[in-house]
């Protein structure tokens, strides 16, 4: 339940269409805790049942059970979706704070529904449009006026679970107090990037991200590229998605693109590009013969089998047929993959000299002027365009942070070289003196150039906190090539990983003992583990430094080395004043371990977490063996005769299969975050809540909870194991390598050789769990296995 601490509190959501889009709408609500009812028609001949009445939403709500990747953060949240039709149902809209139109893109079908909402809606209760196209002007015309100042825009990206972008859209007649308080849902409850655009075709987000499209066909028929030579241009390396330009056209759908140039060659009047919107050929024919991308089987590319395997194909634009996909390589693109900064590599690229570089150059060129000469019709500024490209369409940067990266100054002289006129007001911040649209001040303060010539700070929500903007105002209190330590305020340290996917190694292991040390001392009240990495808050131990060691052979150090990091994880789940961990991303292996021992966790909605070392041929070194089998088995109250064997053998099958929880949510249900660790959906939210956390914790006097025992299942609980390792084998389920890795970890969950019911402690099994390691280090299957992960990237089985 959320109030928003607003005028408009909403607690329950009305979401009218079952379909993608409403019900993903619906699953999100729910992911956040918010029971929401979602409206479809009544079906042409259905009787009187509600089964039959309400099959359209209940389809919906069905389908979110098989939709991959998976819409809701676990199952169990589809019960607080309620399935309704419009004509039964309507009194259900009064209880309503919150009503999301999202039925097809037609404006008559749109009125009608507005219709049956005046008919049915609490005064007050906030309306709002899905719609990504059609004019908010349009649709509030010949709406009561109450309904009016309740309405707005509100355009969620499909999937919704996983975009972040939610653009705001505004009318004359909208309350300032309605837009308020969707955007502070929006954003604390929700977990999205607010955006404000105009009441122009395609918004901010889609008006950018698909000109950029329209400058890359363009330029392919120009110069005759490959959709896979684009891809290698505008992939990761130029701070894009994954996907790229073409893989993200199939994945989005290329008749959705379609309808997306429609709208603004239609309606986008003054355009200056507006001609370039007008579909390609190879584009018309794809959407013509039903090759409308990855949900058709085939677009631009398309998946198969040649000679009995695997293989993508790719579409060739000059004949309409599919081909056997190239790698092309280009020095530019090579260059900027070995830099670490994405600023770095897309300035590497634009200033290449080869002809990945150059067709770089055209294509980013034209979007940094179009994206500049859209404000301030599409948004007000060029923060609210940044992040739109950024929360909307996965970019690393935004277009001006993109300008920025490449040297306005120096951009602009071969732009103009070029023949390319300028847009005035970006002349004028260059005429100023100012060398970039984003600047920090004196202070440290991060501002932006206006469009009328102002300088203004980067507006930021209350409640979140930046490490960059933390840098800007604090000197580290100490940094070495892996981990930094900040001092947060307030009597707040902030230990920072910073190696490569942040894994553990000596930098961060050294880093964390001196932030303990300053806690022990007094110095500080509480500490954070967080940092801001893309795509890991920690993706495990570093495994060649693992590899190293155990190639040395000198199993002493490496006994002291696992030692060390055991006793530095039991030191901070135990400390005297509170260790706050917020993990995101992929939290797998040793950053799992981390995080599950500590004071408190803050967790996210987007968190994968999982102790995945079977995977390299080891076990959870770090203490991860130990917990999970504590947290298993340490809240049975002892004095209860309970068999622990069902309770081993499921900490046994998470760490054994490696399952890595798919959401924040998920991984409490695994037993990886603690009933009362926190979870907190924006993750630009994380840090800040975290340090909220530590130093309220301080502050009622915490103190740490006593060492734990458990009851072992020793033994018997060891033979039931190996029976299933056993069943497994023979079935070829499992190497011999696999029943290797069960047998030590079995041994280690059942608390080692002794009686059923003997009472352990957490050194015990840390003993175990140390000896079970050291040993498989010395496999030279183990060995193979983390080589493998090494060259390769992907487990071995063997």
């Amino acid at each position: 339940m959320s109030t928003n601490g607003s005028a408009y509190p909403i607690r329950k959501v009305a979401v009218l269409g079952a379909g993608v889009m409403g019900t993903g709408i619906a699953a999100h609500l729910a992911n956040a805790g918010i029971p929401s009812v979602l409206f479809d028609m009544v079906p042409s001949g259905a009787g009187d049942s509600p089964k039959e009445r309400n099959a359209l939403a209940l389809k919906g709500i069905a389908g979110l059970k098989k939709l991959k990747p998976a819409p809701l953060y676990v199952p169990e949240n589809l019960q607080l979706i309620t399935p309704a039709n419009y004509d039964d149902h309507g009194e259900l809209l009064a209880e309503c704070d919150w009503i999301i139109e999202v039925v097809v893109e037609r404006l008559d079908i749109k009125k009608k529904v507005f219709e049956w909402v005046a008919s049915n809606r609490r005064a007050g209760s906030i309306l709002s449009s899905n719609t990504s196209g059609i004019p908010l002007a349009d649709m509030a015309a010949g709406m009561p006026e109450e309904m009016r100042e309740h309405f707005l825009i509100t355009h969620f990206f499909n999937p919704v679970r996983y975009m972040r972008l939610l653009e705001l859209v505004t009318g004359d007649a909208t309350l300032p107090a309605v837009t308020d308080a969707v955007a502070t849902f929006g954003e604390k409850t929700l977990g999205k990037g607010i955006v404000y655009g105009k009441d122009t075709p395609n918004f901010v987000a889609n008006r950018i991200g698909v000109f950029g499209m329209a400058a890359t066909f363009k330029a392919v028929l120009e110069h005759g590229f490959t959709v896979e030579a684009v891809d290698a241009i505008f992939g990761e390396a130029m701070g894009r998605p994954k996907s790229a330009i073409f893989r993200t056209a199939d994945v989005v759908g290329i008749d959705t693109l379609g309808h997306v140039f429609h709208t603004v060659a239609e309606m986008a009047e003054g355009d200056e590009r507006r001609d370039w919107f007008k579909l390609p050929d190879f584009v018309k024919n794809l959407i013509e013969s039903g090759r409308t991308g990855q949900k058709a089987g085939a677009g631009f590319y398309k998946k198969t089998k040649v000679d009995g395997k695997k293989a993508i194909l790719a579409l060739d634009l000059a004949t309409g047929e599919y081909r056997a996909s190239e790698k092309p390589r280009f020095k530019s693109v090579g260059k900027a993959r070995k830099l670490d900064k994405v600023e770095e590599q897309v300035a590497a690229i634009i200033w290449g000299d080869d002809e990945g570089a150059k067709f770089a150059w055209e294509v980013t060129s034209e979007t940094l002027l179009y994206s500049a000469n859209r404000i301030p019709e599409i948004a007000d500024d060029v923060v609210n365009v940044d992040r739109g490209m950024r929360w909307g369409f996965g970019w690393d940067l935004g277009p001006f942070e993109t300008w920025d990266a490449i040297g306005v100054r120096k951009s602009v002289e071969r732009m103009k070289a070029d023949g390319q006129t300028i847009p005035a007001w970006v002349q004028a911040m260059l005429d100023a003196g100012r060398e970039s649209f984003y600047e920090r001040d004196a202070n440290g303060t991060l501002t932006y150039w206006t469009y009328d010539g102002q300088v203004a700070p980067v507006p930021f929500s209350e409640g979140q906190l930046f490490i960059a903007n933390l840098k800007a105002t604090r000197e580290p209190l100490k940094v070495n090539p892996s981990a930094t330590l900040h001092d947060m305020g307030d009597g707040a340290l902030l230990l920072e990983f910073r190696s490569k996917m942040n894994a553990l190694d000596d930098g961060i292991i050294e880093m964390y003992e001196h932030a303990l040390d300053l806690l022990d001392d007094g110095a500080y009240e509480g500490l954070v583990v967080g940092n801001e990495g893309k795509k890991a808050f920690c993706a495990g131990a570093n495994l060649l430094m693992i590899m190293m060691g155990a190639g040395a052979g000198d199993w002493k150090a490496m006994d002291a080395m696992v030692n060390r990091l055991q006793q530095l994880m039991l030191r901070a789940k135990y400390s005297a004043r509170p260790v706050v961990v917020a993990p995101h991303a992929l939290t797998l292996g040793g950053g799992a371990e981390v995080a599950m021992q500590c004071t408190h966790t803050v967790g996210t909605g987007e968190l994968y977490m999982g102790l995945v070392e079977v995977g390299v041929g080891l076990i959870p070194g770090a203490g991860g063996t130990k917990e999970l089998a504590v947290r298993y088995l340490g809240d049975i109250p002892k004095d209860i005769d309970v068999d622990p064997n069902p309770f081993i053998f499921k900490a046994f099958e998470r760490i054994a299969t490696a399952k890595v929880a798919t959401s924040g949510e998920q991984a409490r249900a695994w037993g990886y975050l603690r009933p009362t660790d926190s979870m907190v959906l924006n993750q630009d939210a994380r840090l800040a809540h975290a340090k909220q956390m530590a130093l309220g914790l301080a502050a009622t006097g915490y103190q740490p909870p006593a060492h734990r025992t458990v009851k072992a299942a020793g033994g018997s609980g060891f033979a039931a194991i190996e029976a299933f390792l056993f069943q497994m084998h023979q079935g070829g389920f499992a190497t011999d390598h696999d029943v290797t890795v069960g047998k030590k970890l079995a041994n280690v969950l059942v608390g080692g050789d002794v009686p059923a019911g003997t009472m352990v402690s957490e050194q015990h099994l840390l003993d175990l769990e140390r000896e079970a390691f050291l040993s498989l280090c010395g496999e030279e299957k183990t060995l193979a296995r983390i080589e493998h992960m090494l060259t390769k990237g992907k487990p071995l089985r063997n």
